[in-house]
């Protein structure tokens, strides 16, 4: 451990059991939205005849909980659906030669899926170099000039999102905010390490009241809109199917991983800041690679989408202070009960999107502080012209390629993220730029900070020399 910070629990057990399932809802509510938006965006790709949200909410469960197994049982992170496949996604559904050319969208998906198997796998390739060479060595290319730019891209780049979902009803969503905001800052006991749980609860009252009075959104739509829970089963398996392997799909969803292995590590950095441990150390960052891309294969061979580590779930440890990953694998827990119970799953995805919007104002904001914290408290000089180079590019590549970077190679697009483009560029003019004075381990306070500390039980350098 790098360092325990004050008034922060690391074992929630001495909460008690019911104090430890009303957090784990509380992540359950943080993830939820995001991860069933991946299968409704597909499946308008494959027109109706994409992934099923209860196949994706089981493998957001048995993935989390496989993470977990892999990284020793002790970072607190969940593992959603990630958005960086929607390209790949919508690639596959249009091809329309070789053996495409007579597939209906149902007949395409299994490919789709077979290239994020293979995907996940190349995890394994960068955890295998990371355990060769260290971790101390690879995080030299990855000091915290490009590390806190990136995060700051994360949290940044989901911003269009919250303010897009939160548009829709900015009453509501204001509600939602304010609710977390007060709670956080002054609620007592409980209530205050669980303040997104309670601004979802009561936002949704205030949304049910006006729905139940005729108010509708600005555009004219019902607030709540009930239609798919009363046609949803009780009880219900998720509709797996097995993934099918091909070149050409492979090539399209496969370099993908070069974004969400970036997103990864710069994930496991803000973890690692947020809760003031030394994850890429112990366990490792080998293992929680291993852990990423075991969970996204084991997901795509079964027809799900690939995962990753959520950075809404960071936002709601940094909110919280509830470090406890065991409170992570209570809702992964639920997801997975959520997956096999169409009609409650129904029930939740009547969440307006305006208090998803309302909740993502703060949680996306939270990751991006996270990130202009790993820059100041690592004394990175912006006064010198080459870090001020890096983080420029990285700022403006991770917000400026919106829609990302695709090419052609042979006859197959590849189509590379906003964040994998700032994370190459970063990397790239981090090793060629000269002037490069970082050596890692020389600041030990700040590498502690952000989690990467060469000794994670090394005392702060003004204690001990």
């Amino acid at each position: 451990m790098s360092e325990k910070k004050e008034g922060a629990i690391y074992d929630a057990k001495t909460l008690g059991m019911p104090k430890m399932l009303i957090l784990g809802l509380q992540h359950m509510f943080a993830m939820f939205g995001a991860t069933i938006l991946v299968p409704i965006l597909v499946n308008s790709y494959f027109e109706g005849e994409g992934l099923s949200v209860q196949v994706t909410l089981f493998f957001a469960g048995v993935g989390t909980l496989f993470f977990h197994l892999c990284s020793k049982l002790q970072v607190p992170a969940f593992l959603g659906s990630s958005f960086a496949f929607l390209g790949g996604f919508s690639t596959v559904a249009n091809l329309d030669t070789g053996i495409f050319a007579d597939m209906t969208m149902g007949e395409k998906l299994p490919y789709a899926c077979g290239g994020i198997v293979v995907a996940g796998l190349l995890y394994l390739v960068l955890a295998l170099i990371i355990k060769l060479v260290g971790v101390e060595k690879v995080m030299h290319f990855l000091p915290p000039v490009v590390t806190g730019p990136i995060i700051i891209c994360i949290g940044l780049s989901l911003a269009p999102s919250a303010i897009s979902n939160a548009s829709t009803n900015w009453l509501i969503a204001i509600v939602a905010l304010g609710v977390i905001i007060i709670f956080n800052i002054w609620g007592k006991g409980m209530f205050r390490i669980i303040p997104i749980l309670m601004g979802v609860v009561i936002s949704y009252a205030f949304a049910f009241a006006l729905n139940a009075a005729g108010v509708t959104n600005p555009d004219g739509s019902v607030i709540l809109d009930f239609s798919t829970v009363s046609s949803a089963a009780v009880v219900g398996v998720p509709d797996f199917i097995l993934c099918k392997f091909d070149l050409t799909a492979i090539l399209v969803m496969a370099p993908i991983a070069i974004a969400t292995m970036m997103e990864h590590i710069g994930d496991m950095s803000a973890i690692s800041a947020t809760v003031g441990k030394n994850f890429l150390s112990d366990p490792g960052l080998h293992r929680t690679l291993i852990g990423d891309g075991l969970a996204t294969s084991l997901s795509g061979l079964f027809g799900g989408p690939a995962n990753t580590t959520y950075g809404e779930n960071t936002g709601v440890l940094e909110l919280s202070h509830v470090y406890d990953p065991t409170v992570i694998r209570i809702a992964a827990g639920f997801a997975i009960v959520l997956s096999f119970i169409p009609k409650m799953a129904a029930i939740i995805s009547s969440l307006p999107a305006s208090i998803i919007g309302g909740v993502s104002l703060i949680l996306y904001g939270m990751i991006s502080a996270i990130g202009v914290r790993n820059v100041v408290e690592n004394r990175v000089d912006l006064t010198k012209s080459r870090n001020l180079v890096i983080s420029a590019v990285i700022l403006v590549c991770g917000l400026g390629f919106s829609n990302g970077l695709t090419f052609t190679v042979g006859s197959t697009s590849i189509t590379l993220t906003a964040l994998a483009i700032a994370a190459i560029a970063g990397i790239v003019l981090n090793a060629i730029l000269p002037g490069n004075d970082y050596v890692f381990g020389s600041n030990p306070d700040g590498d502690k900070n952000r989690g990467l500390a060469m000794d994670p039980f090394l005392e702060k350098s003004g204690d001990k020399k």
